[in-house]
């Protein structure tokens, strides 16, 4: 992770998009004190990305094994053990 004084950004604009580029994200400090988190512009409205981060969580669901026993037994059982 970068980070880029504002001055910087605002003298050389360039600097800013080519180490977006390179880097994934920027850091902005001020006086040397972080203000601002700039990452990529991916498109993707946040209705969309809700959607599609549903969607994963779905599919990975998908893969985890059924549980048999309803949690609050296996809970019960355990307790008894202990006595």
């Amino acid at each position: 992770m970068k980070t880029l004084g504002i001055r910087e950004v605002r003298q050389r604009y360039q600097v800013l998009k080519e180490t977006l580029e390179r880097e994934g994200e920027v850091i902005l400090t001020h006086h040397g004190k972080p203000f601002a988190r700039v990452l990529p512009w991916t498109g993707e409205s946040k209705r969309e990305r809700l959607a599609r981060r549903s969607q994963e969580l779905a599919e990975f669901r998908k893969t985890l094994p059924f549980q048999g026993t309803p949690s609050e037994v296996l809970i019960r059982e355990d307790r008894d053990a202990r006595g």
